[in-house]
C-alpha cells in the first residue's frame, strides 16, 4: 500500500505526460499545462531579472528550475533569481538546486487548488525554507503580492498594481513598472 507522503523517489516513477509534479510537506501536486499567458507574465518577469542580471552579474534568473529542498518539498517554481554565492551552493549533480534562492516567483493558475498551493502551501515551504522574497503574480486580475522576509518567515508586504513600481532590497537597483509584464495581455 502507497504512503500518504510523496517523495522526489516517488516523482521518477510518474509517466511523463505534459504535467508539472510537484511535492510540498509530502503532498503531491499536479498542474496542467498552463494558459499562454501564465507563460507569457513568467517571460517578462525572467527577463526584466536576466537583465537585470547581466548588468550587475549578482547572479541569474531561471525559469522553471527543479528545487528540492528535502525528499518530500521537490517543487518546480515558475522563475528564480539566485545569486552567484548561493548558486555555487545549491546547483547539485543532478542539474537541481537543493538551495533556497533568494527570489521566488509563482504566477497564479485558475481553480482553488492552484491558487491554495502557491498562496498557502509554497508560501509556507519558501518561509520555512529560507527565500528571501516572494512574488505571487495574478495576469487574471493584473496584480503582484509582494512578500518579504521578517524574522523566520515571510509576510505579506504589499500588494502592487499596474502603476506601481517594485523595488527589492535583495535586488539593488533592479526596479519595474508592475503593467510592464501585462502589456500583451488581451482580454475578451
Amino acid at each position: 500500500m502507497k504512503s500518504l507522503r510523496w517523495t522526489s523517489q516517488d516523482l521518477e516513477k510518474l509517466a511523463d505526460e505534459g504535467k508539472r509534479y510537484e511535492i510540498v510537506d509530502g503532498e503531491l501536486y499536479v498542474s496542467r499545462q498552463p494558459h499562454l499567458y501564465h507563460q507569457y507574465v513568467c517571460g517578462e518577469v525572467y527577463e526584466l531579472l536576466q537583465n537585470w542580471s547581466r548588468q550587475t552579474k549578482a547572479g541569474k534568473a531561471i525559469f522553471t528550475p527543479g528545487v528540492i529542498f528535502a525528499d518530500d518539498d521537490d517543487v518546480v517554481p515558475d522563475v528564480v533569481w539566485i545569486s552567484r554565492e548561493r548558486l555555487a551552493m545549491a546547483l547539485q549533480p543532478d542539474g537541481k538546486l537543493h538551495f533556497a534562492p533568494e527570489l521566488v516567483v509563482e504566477v497564479l493558475s485558475p481553480g482553488p487548488t492552484n491558487i491554495s498551493r502557491d498562496r498557502e502551501a509554497k508560501l509556507k515551504l519558501y518561509s520555512r525554507r529560507g527565500v528571501l522574497e516572494y512574488w505571487v503574480i495574478s495576469w487574471q486580475e493584473r496584480y503582484l503580492e509582494l512578500y518579504r522576509r521578517e524574522g523566520e518567515i515571510l509576510q505579506l508586504h504589499s500588494t502592487l498594481y499596474e502603476d506601481n513600481i517594485l523595488r527589492s532590497p535583495y535586488l539593488p537597483g533592479f526596479q519595474f513598472e508592475i503593467g510592464q509584464i501585462f502589456t500583451d495581455i488581451i482580454y475578451g
